[in-house]
């Protein structure tokens, strides 16, 4: 199934390659800016800068008219731009590894192309353009860089709607009021995006001050203007969160998208909800929104058809992939899914952390994001699908839209320091840097967390190489060493998957009595989704028939 997903997710991606227009640019001068680097990891255009941080974090600053933004942008960041393009392109050729085949696809279904252009404004064609430019020609076998720069912005839309690839299970809260220390407005989220490492190596904080709206940052990555993780100066936060969706059969704006408008022209959630209402989106979509002048937050729930504002009514809010407005609860697909996927289990656990933690600081919302345990504290494995903390994320973030201060996490995942940045600090004092200086607040890092210098992170990682060999194995018809799996399994004991891993390896060899051993240990653990415990169900049926 997760072949058939990620086969049908390049089909749809790469349907989105034709009859775009390109934007036409008037003063195309900004073309002629060369790239200066004083120092090593140090690069300035003007204004402009980018360097990589002694976190580890590339940070970027941009600024002018969105052409103009577009092509610094791409300058500034064109290696990083290549490597991520090819961190993308590469876990798609472990599985479609024919360039030939994949361009069969693209003239397949050109058919399926609904103008995306026409569904995103001219300001953010320009800045993508603007990128484009910088993109390399060696992909050009899937669509002109323009093209495939701007049909990336959908990737997440098209991961999420195909649910067995699981690409995407984000969770996000924010509290207020009594359960914050100080009373005002602290989020947290784990954007758990996830198509391979390497995509995750090079993500980018960057600064963004455009000559229409307010100045915001945002967690990207070399190519997107979209906006997944981001604040503005104003005070209002954006994350979004996959919700249950239907294959899209037309293009309409993509969700980063939408969430980068909210982000740059919004001050409080009434405007950010008017903005949400007036585009067409081809997913759903759970978009939570800060808002330090309302000093709350709610989430802005929207489908293709429709749009909501879920108000808990209370001092926190929790998002984890389910839709909670009375207007969507009872629809048959949304109901189905609370019931057969992990989203409720993750809702549940972080209330329970909520509720346990008093008066909630960023170093008690990076505790809750870390937490790799299911309800009660239980074990469940480390990776498993129904934790906050599932060991996948491409970023992790807390906000405190009030001070304007943000956290953004180091490598691996959540478990390096989280890094703070001033927000108000950053656009005042630190636009035109012309050397390299740390602009972060070294006395407000939230430390490492302590797992990540443990056996059990070392376990955890000689785990996942191991599953990589014994799939092979399994794949190819190869045979193990016994030793192997007694190892594997040992490694990450509380988790599921490994012993189906287990069993379908002696499955493939025909040892059904040891198959359905690791089968039914395998029943025995937390299971994330309920199509996933039907498959083992039936795994260790077809052991007993045998």
């Amino acid at each position: 199934m997760i072949v058939t997903g990620l086969i049908l997710f390049i089909c749809i991606i790469f349907s989105f390659m034709t009859r775009i227009r390109i934007p036409e640019i008037k003063d195309r001068s900004a073309t002629l800016l060369t790239v200066k680097n004083p120092k090593p990891g140090f690069y300035t255009i003007g204004r402009n800068w980018l360097k990589k941080s002694n976190s580890g974090l590339w940070e970027l600053y941009i600024e002018g008219k969105p052409f103009e933004r577009g092509v610094i942008n791409g300058k500034l960041t064109e290696s990083l731009i290549e490597l991520q393009e090819q961190a993308f392109i590469s876990q798609i050729g472990k599985l479609i590894p024919s360039k030939t085949y994949l361009k069969f696809l693209k003239y397949f279904i050109y058919w399926f192309n609904r103008d995306l252009d026409k569904y995103i404004t001219e300001e953010y064609q320009e800045e993508i353009y603007g990128i484009s430019l910088s993109a390399s020609d060696k992909y050009n076998f899937i669509g002109s860089n323009y093209k495939r720069i701007l049909n990336y912005h959908s990737a997440h839309d098209i991961g999420h709607a195909l649910q067995n690839m699981h690409l995407v299970g984000c969770t996000s809260f924010g509290t207020w009021a009594g359960r914050s220390k100080d009373s005002t407005l602290i989020i947290g989220r784990n954007f758990d995006f996830y198509v391979g490492d390497d995509f995750a190596k090079n993500k980018i904080v960057c600064f963004e001050k455009p000559d229409q709206g307010y100045p915001f940052m945002m967690i990207t990555w070399g190519g997107m203007i979209g906006a997944v993780s981001g604040m503005n100066e104003k005070g209002i936060s954006v994350t979004i969160n996959a919700a249950p969706s239907g294959i899209p059969w037309s293009a309409r704006t993509p969700i980063s998208i939408l969430a980068r408008e909210i982000l740059q022209y919004s001050t409080n959630i009434h405007e950010a909800l008017e903005i949400a209402k007036k585009r067409e989106t081809f997913v759903s979509e759970s978009i939570l929104v800060g808002s330090a002048a309302d000093n709350k937050a709610v989430i802005i729930e929207k489908t293709p058809e429709r749009t909501a504002c879920y108000d808990p009514g209370k001092d926190y809010i929790i998002c984890s992939n389910h839709f909670q407005d009375k207007q969507f609860m009872d629809l048959p697909k949304h109901a189905k899914d609370r019931q057969e996927s992990p989203t409720v289990y993750r809702y549940k656990r972080v209330l329970q952390d909520i509720t346990n933690q008093e008066n909630l600081d960023p170093v008690s919302v990076a505790e809750i994001l870390r937490d790799r345990s299911g309800l009660n504290g239980k074990a469940i494995g480390n990776g498993n699908e129904k934790a906050i903390n599932q060991l996948i994320c491409h970023h992790s973030v807390i906000f405190e839209p009030a001070k304007g201060l943000v956290w953004v996490s180091t490598d691996p995942y959540q478990l390096g320091p989280y890094i703070c940045y001033d927000v108000f600090k950053i656009f005042h004092t630190f636009a035109g840097l012309q050397r390299p200086v740390e602009i972060s607040e070294p006395d407000k890092v939230i430390p490492a967390d302590s797992f990540y210098f443990s056996s059990g992170y070392a376990h955890f990682t000689r785990y996942r190489a191991m599953r990589e060999t014994l799939k092979n194995a399994t794949s190819g018809g190869l045979l193990l060493n016994g030793s192997f799996i007694d190892e594997f399994t040992s490694l990450n004991p509380d988790l599921y998957e490994g012993y189906e891993l287990a069993g379908d390896y002696y499955l493939r060899h025909h040892k059904t009595g040891k198959a359905g051993v690791y089968f039914r240990k395998a029943l025995e653990k937390e299971i994330p989704r309920m199509d996933e415990k039907r498959k083992i169900i039936h795994k260790l049926c077809s052991c007993t028939i045998n």
